[in-house]
């Protein structure tokens, strides 16, 4: 029996929409407010599920402390009350889209989960606009 395991997760950042190589005209006419030189956030939510078959021993698809402690090891602790394009390694040279900041989530994670689970995860920037990532 495959079964799916799902944590919520919460994290406040700031960011800023832009690529370094164009001008203030072309990143205005892309992404908008969103270019903003002096940054803005959002409340992120966030939706990490394991997927996989109920171990005969425990009766869990994978502990949920255990990932209730990756996802604030790698993403809470990291991203939280954080400026992602100054403060986060990841995002030095990446633009912290919401489409990027889910799949860098997602790596962060898949590191730490067994191989044979399936992960997905789904970054709501507002609670209208959200991501959904699952691995390529």
């Amino acid at each position: 029996m495959r079964v799916t395991l799902s944590r919520k997760a919460h994290f406040n950042a700031a960011h800023r929409l832009y690529r370094k190589d164009w001008t203030f005209e072309q990143n205005d006419a892309v992404f908008g407010k969103c270019n903003n030189p002096n940054f803005h956030g959002h409340n992120y939510e966030l939706i990490v599920s394991v997927t996989g078959e109920i171990d005969k021993e425990t009766g869990y698809v994978l502990d949920v402390k255990f990932l209730t402690d990756i996802i604030k090891e790698e993403v809470e602790d990291k991203f939280d009350h954080k400026n992602l394009n100054l403060d986060v390694p990841e995002f030095q040279d990446l633009n912290p889209t919401a489409e990027n900041i889910v799949v860098v989530i997602w790596n962060k994670i898949r590191k730490k989960v067994k191989l044979d689970l399936d992960l997905e995860v789904v970054l709501y920037e507002t609670p209208r606009n959200f991501v959904t990532y699952k691995g390529e």
